[in-house]
């Protein structure tokens, strides 16, 4: 058992070192590059984006035609939350992903990123469960 898991961890570890190095490649872990997307002064990274979404979409298609299907509702928090999402991506230039990318290229805002990260997921745990009553199905919240 424990070498099945030591092969998942490190299946996972370098499938995130390709997924950062590809981040990387095309400007992804750039703020300034990030930036330049979303006030629209540069194209280049908003097609990138766009054409991975495009990508997903049809692999999802794809696998979805084979994937048994699961009953999911939107919940009350999904569009908000989203939103609350983009807003933090747009400031602070980085999704969770992209911090840790940031923060191996020595970029110390991302510090600041991260703790926002770690401080928001506490707070919205501490939320949840006191002032919302919809059953997120994940995390453990």
């Amino acid at each position: 058992m424990k070498s099945f898991r030591l092969k998942q961890h490190l299946a996972y570890s370098v499938v995130g070192l390709i997924f950062g190095g590809v981040l990387t490649r095309i400007g992804f872990a750039d703020y300034d590059e990030l930036h330049k997307m979303f006030i629209l002064t540069d194209l280049r990274m908003l097609y990138t984006f766009a054409g991975a979404v495009a990508l997903s979409m049809a692999v999802y298609f794809v696998l979805n035609k084979r994937i048994p299907k699961q009953h999911k509702i939107l919940q009350p928090g999904t569009v908000p939350g989203s939103m609350l999402f983009g807003f933090g991506w747009a400031i602070t230039g980085a999704c969770p992903s992209l911090v840790f990318i940031q923060l191996g290229h020595g970029a110390l805002p991302a510090i600041a990123t991260a703790i926002g990260i770690f401080i928001g997921v506490w707070l919205y745990k501490k939320a949840h469960s006191r002032y919302f009553g919809w059953d997120t199905g994940t995390c453990g919240v």
